[in-house]
């Protein structure tokens, strides 16, 4: 049977969500359309269905590629699934069907055997799919759809801001909301929703921007410990040349070669 434009879509999707492609990873026509034995019209077409839902986005310069969130966008997605998610518990006033607590349960079992396990694709996939899974359960296939692409959105910048949120802290939350949901405390279960996604946001490292010089510093960072008369690599970058040039004819007069930048740098580069 051969592969249609969703199905590739629906794998990169999971792909994300077991954390196995990061941020930024790029998305070769080609190459995908020899992996899934198809033309890259049908790779295109599931490339373009991603970049519509926020996932995969395209340049002239470099092709398809996974998004890499911004911090601004890092905030959006995480309140967009507070605002959709709490908003479906809270709408469950009728209670949840046993079928659905009984799919709920089946899914924190998968939860936890792949915890036991230590197969973190599997268990970084289902921690993210319950939210989808309880969407789905709570009567919404449409939201279901929509959480999944905010749930991938927000799991590339887990990856990327290097969220310290416990798998296993992960688990019991959702543990906890199922249970509330099956006493009927539907007022519980829409607290503990809130406080689960407010816990894994606040994991993310997001408060200091990144240093836009930091590569560039520890390039020219001195290969050898200087001499302890010696300036620093950071002291001599902000060194002005009238500064330097006063500081090498010193109270004499006379050249200072310990402090000569511009031969320091000449070497680095």
């Amino acid at each position: 049977m051969a592969i249609s434009s969703t199905d590739i879509s629906n794998r990169i999707v999971e792909a994300v969500l077991a954390q196995k492609l990061a941020p930024g990873s790029r998305l070769g026509e080609q190459e995908l359309a020899l992996l899934f034995d198809c033309s890259r019209t049908i790779v295109r077409e599931a490339l373009t269905r991603l970049a519509a839902r926020g996932i995969v986005t395209v340049s002239a310069r470099r092709g398809w590629y996974l998004i890499e969130p911004s911090q601004e966008e890092a905030r959006e997605a995480f309140e967009a699934r507070r605002v959709i998610e709490t908003g479906l518990i809270r709408q469950s006033v009728g209670g949840v069907r046993k079928e659905a607590l009984k799919r709920l349960k089946q899914h924190l079992q998968q939860e936890k055997t792949a915890l036991r396990q230590d197969d973190v694709g599997k268990r970084s996939y289902l921690l993210g799919d319950f939210h989808v899974c309880l969407a789905d359960c709570l009567g919404n296939s449409l939201l279901a759809d929509t959480l999944r692409d905010y749930t991938a959105r927000t799991t590339l910048i887990a990856m990327r801001y290097q969220s310290t949120h416990d798998a296993e802290q992960s688990c019991e939350d959702h543990v906890r909301i199922v249970e509330a949901l099956e006493r009927g405390d539907i007022a519980q279960a829409e607290a503990l929703m809130a406080e689960h996604i407010g816990t894994v946001q606040a994991a993310l490292s997001v408060s200091t921007a990144p240093d836009p010089l930091a590569r560039l510093r520890e390039a020219l960072a001195p290969v050898q410990a200087a001499g302890a008369g010696a300036a620093t690599s950071a002291q001599l970058l902000r060194t002005t040349p009238s500064k330097a040039a006063a500081r090498k004819r010193g109270a004499a007069g006379g050249p200072d070669s310990s402090d000569d930048s511009s031969t320091y740098l000449g070497k680095l580069l």
